[in-house]
């Protein structure tokens, strides 16, 4: 049976690990461990008497190449480029979440969401050591839907990767070379940072619903301010056939239901209907009961800013005056 390393960071691992299982060995897995935190990647691993490694440095993957000599190492999510001299050690074979040579490097799911993508994909391909530009193994596209969040589109990723990992595993080690990647189709992708997810009102309705859709849990979320904090909002989608508004402030709160619990913001071309959001330091909670006023303006405005500068300002003096 085939020997296999798997190293796993993030929420595709469980897929991975289950898939190769069946079809493989799994001398170890190195993964994040976190305090307090059920992981049912651990969880199986150690019901399945393999052991976890929670060093995931490239030091710590080299040492376990040396010491168990596997066939293949396995990445499903991590948080690093290998270098050439790690990957010469042993046969490595990537999981990719998207339609490669296009969206090379990181949020790849995020980022086709985002950009209003028809279609996403799982690649399973060589670790080579260009980024992202090893021969193809395995490929398979999958719809997003008009409204798909990003945790729709990874249960269906996953359970491809389920499904097929094990099986190409296997298949590449006994011969199968794959498919070059045409390098001219190559497109790059930057990592995301929670600070990008902050919404511009004065975008269009669509592509503001696409940010929220492409940020939603796991994920740290799209957000705006209300009222000067920090707001995430959660749930959301377009209002169909919106009023005309030819005075229009992109932001503002035009209409409110208490019974159904949403309220409804202007963007920069439509109106959006927010359904829960969550105020920093807050629980999730239904919009109505956030947001009560149709005079108030999402986002954080110059008179917002101002305000703050003038709060600090008169704090300060008052702590001058005292220290006298």
């Amino acid at each position: 049976m085939t020997n296999v390393l798997l190293v796993g960071l993030g929420t595709t691992t469980l897929s991975a690990l289950t898939s190769l299982i069946a079809k493989c060995n799994v001398q170890a897995l190195v993964r994040n461990i976190e305090p307090n935190v059920a992981d049912p990647v651990l969880e199986l691993a150690q019901q399945s008497g393999i052991p976890i490694y929670s060093d995931t440095s490239q030091a710590q993957i080299k040492a376990l190449i040396l010491q168990d000599q596997p066939d293949c190492v396995v990445v499903s999510s991590y948080h690093q480029i290998l270098p050439p001299e790690l990957i010469q050690l042993s046969t490595f074979i990537n999981v990719h979440y998207s339609p490669l040579p296009q969206y090379r490097g990181r949020a790849n799911v995020n980022w086709a969401m985002i950009n209003d993508e028809p279609t996403a994909a799982i690649t399973i391909h060589r670790i080579s050591p260009d980024l992202d530009g090893g021969n193809i193994l395995f490929q398979q596209p999958i719809s997003i839907q008009f409204d798909d969040t990003i945790a729709d589109l990874y249960d269906r990723l996953n359970q491809i990767q389920q499904q097929h990992l094990g099986d190409t595993v296997v298949k590449a080690l006994s011969g199968y070379q794959g498919l070059l990647q045409d390098q001219t189709e190559a497109t790059y992708c930057c990592t995301r940072l929670a600070e990008d997810g902050e919404i511009n009102w004065s975008d269009s309705t669509r592509k503001i619903d696409c940010l929220i859709r492409a940020l939603v849990a796991p994920f740290p979320g799209a957000y705006t301010y209300f009222q000067g904090q920090q707001t995430r909002i959660w749930r959301a989608k377009p209002v169909e056939h919106p009023p005309n508004y030819v005075g229009r402030i992109p932001g503002r709160v035009i209409g409110r239901s208490k019974a159904a619990g949403f309220v409804d913001v202007l963007t920069g071309d439509g109106v959006l209907r927010i359904f829960e959001v969550q105020i920093e330091g807050a629980e999730k909670a239904i919009a109505a009961t956030v947001i009560k006023s149709v005079k108030s303006t999402l986002g954080l405005r110059t008179s917002d800013l101002l305000k703050r500068i003038q709060t600090l300002e008169q704090h300060l003096t008052k702590l001058q005056e005292n220290a006298k």
